[in-house]
C-alpha cells in the first residue's frame, strides 16, 4: 500500500511538473511573438503621417482624399493639418528651421518652394522615386523645380488661370454679352453700373487681389509673353513704356469697382460676387468651387480680359499653384512617398478637379466642371504667365510684394504709374542679377 502511495505521488508531481514546463514554452512563445510584433502586439502597427496646408477652406474634401489613400494603405494614416493662410509661410518655415514641421509640406510655387529647397529642408524627388513625375511637362514642374540645382521638390497640383468671371443670370437679365474689345468691356461696366449693380467686384484692401488684377489686365498692354520673357531675361526693364502703358490702362477700372474700394477685402469680394451685388470679377480659376458653395444657384461664365482689339483675343494669365513635398526631417520618409505617388496619381487628379472644381496639374485630367472646362479652354488659347509670381518672387524685396504695395498707392492715387515701374524696378534690381548690368 505504502509503495503504491508513493508512485502515486511521484505521477502527480511529474504531471505538474510537466504541466509547468508547457506553460513555460507557452508564455515563451507568446513572448517571442510579442517582441517580434513590437509595440501594440496583437493589433497592425500603424504609421502617421502629418499633412500641413494652408487651405483651411478645403478640409472636407482633403478628408475624402486621405481616405481614398488610406483604404489602399492600411498601415499608414494621414493628419491633414491647415493653417491660415496669411500665417502659414512663417508658421512653416519656423517648424523646418527647427527640425520639426510634417511629413508632407504644401508648397507654395516658384520663389516660396526654392527657399526651402535652397536650405536642405526638402527630399528631392524624380520619376526614379515618383514615376507620375515623368508625365509632368517641364513648363509645368518649373513651380516645384530649384533652379540652384535644377531638381524637383514637389508634385504639382494646380494650374490657376485668372479671368473673368460673370454672372449669366445679370448678364441676360440685361440682355448683356461678352466684350470682344476694352472698350466693350468699360462700356460693360458702365451699362451695369447704371442698372444699379456693382460692375466689378475686385477691391484693394488685401494688396494680394491687386496682383490678382494685374495679372488678368495688364499682359494685354504690355506685351504678353513677349515683354514678359524680354524682362525676366533682362533684355528690357519694368521701365518699359509697354508696362507703364499696362499700369496707366488698369487704372481705367476704378469707376467700375465698388464703393470705397480701398477697404474692400478679399472676403467682402467673394461675398459681393456670390450674393449677385457685382455681377462680375476678376478672379482665379480656384474661386469657382467656392462661389459655388456660397451661392448653389449662382450661374457663373467666364471670359478673357479683352485687348484692345478684337483681332487681340485676350491673353489669360497663367502659373502653377503650388505642390507636394517632402520634410527632409521626416521620420517616414517611406510611408511619405508612397502619399506623395499618390498625389502625383491620375486618380487624385481627377478627385481633386471634380471635388474642388479646380483645375489639376495632373497630366490627362479633364475637368468635368463646365465652368472650368472653359477657363482652360480658354487658356489653352492665349495665355501669359503670371509674371511676378513666375519671375521675380525668389528674393527680397519680391516682385509681388513691390507690385502690390505699389498697386495700392497707385489706386489711392499716391503714386503715378511711372514711379510705380521706377521703384519695382529699383527695389528688384538691389538682388536680380539680370538688372545689376
Amino acid at each position: 500500500m505504502v509503495g503504491n502511495r508513493d508512485q502515486i505521488i511521484r505521477r502527480r508531481r511529474s504531471v505538474r511538473k510537466s504541466r509547468f514546463l508547457l506553460t513555460c514554452l507557452v508564455c515563451v512563445a507568446f513572448l517571442a511573438v510579442a517582441v517580434a510584433a513590437g509595440p501594440g502586439a496583437g493589433a497592425a502597427a500603424k504609421t502617421e503621417l502629418t499633412f500641413w496646408s494652408w487651405r483651411t477652406e478645403d478640409i472636407d474634401a482633403y478628408a475624402k482624399f486621405i481616405k481614398a489613400f488610406e483604404a489602399k494603405n492600411p498601415g499608414i494614416t494621414v493628419k491633414f493639418i491647415p493653417y491660415k493662410n496669411t500665417e502659414y509661410n512663417t508658421i512653416l518655415a519656423t517648424a523646418l528651421q527647427g527640425g520639426t514641421g510634417p511629413d508632407i509640406v504644401q508648397l507654395r510655387s516658384y520663389g516660396g518652394m526654392e527657399a526651402l529647397a535652397a536650405a536642405g529642408y526638402l527630399v528631392p524627388l524624380d520619376a526614379g522615386t515618383v514615376p507620375g513625375l515623368a508625365k509632368f511637362p517641364k513648363d509645368l514642374l518649373k513651380g516645384a523645380t530649384n533652379r540652384g540645382d535644377g531638381k524637383t521638390y514637389g508634385v504639382p497640383f494646380a494650374i490657376q488661370t485668372i479671368q473673368v468671371i460673370y454672372n449669366r443670370t445679370i448678364f441676360d437679365k440685361l440682355g448683356l454679352k461678352e466684350p470682344a474689345t476694352w472698350d466693350e468691356f468699360l462700356k460693360l461696366g458702365a451699362a451695369l453700373k447704371a442698372k444699379g449693380y456693382v460692375p466689378l467686384a475686385n477691391g484693394g484692401k488685401d494688396g494680394w487681389t491687386f496682383e490678382t488684377l494685374f495679372g488678368g489686365v495688364a499682359a494685354n498692354f504690355y506685351g504678353g509673353n513677349e515683354f514678359a520673357d524680354a524682362v525676366i531675361a533682362g533684355k528690357t526693364t519694368f521701365n518699359d513704356p509697354r508696362f507703364v502703358y499696362a499700369l496707366r490702362k488698369m487704372l481705367e477700372l476704378r469707376p467700375y469697382m465698388p464703393a470705397s474700394f480701398m477697404g474692400v477685402a478679399y472676403t467682402d469680394m467673394q461675398m459681393m460676387f456670390a450674393q449677385e451685388m457685382a455681377a462680375m470679377m476678376i478672379g482665379g480659376s480656384y474661386e469657382i468651387g467656392t462661389f459655388e458653395r456660397l451661392n448653389p444657384n449662382l450661374k457663373m461664365g467666364v471670359f478673357a480680359v479683352p485687348g484692345e482689339k478684337a483681332a487681340d483675343g485676350g491673353y489669360v494669365g497663367v502659373y502653377v499653384d503650388g505642390s507636394y513635398g517632402i520634410n527632409a526631417a521626416s521620420k517616414h520618409k517611406e510611408e511619405a512617398l508612397r502619399f506623395i505617388n499618390f498625389l502625383a496619381s491620375a486618380e487624385y487628379g481627377q478627385m481633386f478637379a471634380d471635388e474642388l472644381s479646380q483645375p489639376s496639374a495632373v497630366p490627362g485630367v479633364k475637368p468635368k466642371h463646365p465652368v472650368l472646362a472653359e477657363m482652360l479652354a480658354l487658356a489653352e488659347k492665349r495665355s501669359a504667365p503670371h509674371l511676378m509670381l513666375v519671375g521675380f518672387r525668389f528674393e527680397q524685396p519680391s516682385g509681388s510684394t513691390l507690385l502690390q504695395n505699389d498697386l495700392q498707392g497707385m489706386f489711392s492715387d499716391k503714386l503715378t504709374p511711372e514711379q510705380v515701374a521706377a521703384d519695382i524696378q529699383a527695389g528688384l534690381a538691389k538682388w536680380y542679377k539680370p538688372f545689376q548690368k
